[in-house]
């Protein structure tokens, strides 16, 4: 491109350099959101460990703080790989710096906010009390810890290329899935069952526990999860995804708990769902 003109018809000698740092510029917003979805992470652990009677701006509970923090996270991360693709500045460094982002955001935070809730919210718990249940409480959370860490180091070995063609299906459930599959189930909990005692908080605690053992299984599974933004609302999407999306929208701004909550669990369970109806359609053949 030739470099603009002054009036006297000259080069202008400083419009190389201007570009040159306009462009920096918009190399430094990927990063920023980067580090953007790792503070999110680090915000919502700070949140889930405050006292559950600690008064929050609109009355939110500090676990309902957390669980925000996650999906303002996912927002960030979504983000970054895009104004990275738009301003073509992806590098290794970026990729890395994701992956430990995610590790926070996606991987300690939910494992935290779940048995924060837990600890905080069953009847028959005590912080100070050593029971097998605290300890099966922990492990599990160490599991999906873990768990997470795994498909983040798979993810980053076996990705395809930064095409976004290579990222339209996910092998095992993606790590801001299942962040958000727990955070979601967090944000539902807190709206109804705050106020409430008994077997209900109980049940709800005790699920919560077991969700987030299946969401750390799914992580680590070779279950192809799709990557909805990329596979139907990328370029010029079809009429009929963006009335689903208009659609899902309008939930989200009458009730966003259940909305959420709803939508995280359908994605988690898609792909064991659509596993066994496959292995049934085979195996009723297989008898025909």
């Amino acid at each position: 491109m030739p470099s603009k003109r002054n009036d006297s018809g000259e080069s202008d000698p400083f419009e190389a350099p201007r570009r040159t740092a306009a462009q920096r510029s918009l190399a430094v917003l990927p990063t920023l959101c980067t580090l953007g979805n790792c503070l999110c992470g680090f915000l919502a652990v700070f949140f889930a460990s405050r006292k559950p009677e600690t008064q929050m701006a609109w009355n939110w509970t500090p676990l309902t703080v957390a669980a925000a923090f996650v999906f303002l996270g996912m927002l960030f991360d979504a983000l970054d790989g895009r104004l990275a693709r738009l301003t073509r500045h992806t590098s290794d460094l970026g990729a890395q710096l994701d992956s430990m982002a995610d590790m926070v955001t996606f991987g300690v935070a939910p494992a935290f906010i779940a048995v924060q809730l837990v600890a905080l919210e069953a009847p028959f718990m005590s912080i100070k009390a050593d029971r097998p249940y605290d300890r099966m409480v922990l492990v599990i959370a160490c599991i999906y810890v873990s768990c997470a860490a795994l498909r983040l180091a798979r993810f980053n070995i076996e990705i395809g290329g930064d095409d976004v063609s290579h990222h339209t299906w996910f092998e095992g459930l993606p790590t801001p899935g299942a962040g958000g599959t727990v955070a979601s189930l967090v944000l539902l909990h807190e709206h109804f069952l705050a106020n409430q005692r008994g077997l209900s908080v109980t049940l709800s605690s005790i699920g919560m526990v077991a969700i987030t053992l299946l969401a750390a299984i799914a992580m680590v599974s070779r279950l192809p999860y799709v990557h909805l933004i990329n596979r139907f609302l990328r370029d010029r999407a079809r009429i009929e995804y963006i009335a689903i999306a208009v659609a899902i929208g309008l939930l989200l701004f009458v009730h966003p708990q259940g909305s959420l909550a709803a939508a995280f669990v359908i994605y988690a369970l898609s792909a064991p769902i659509v596993a066994m109806l496959s292995l049934l359609g085979r195996r009723r053949k297989a008898d025909d």
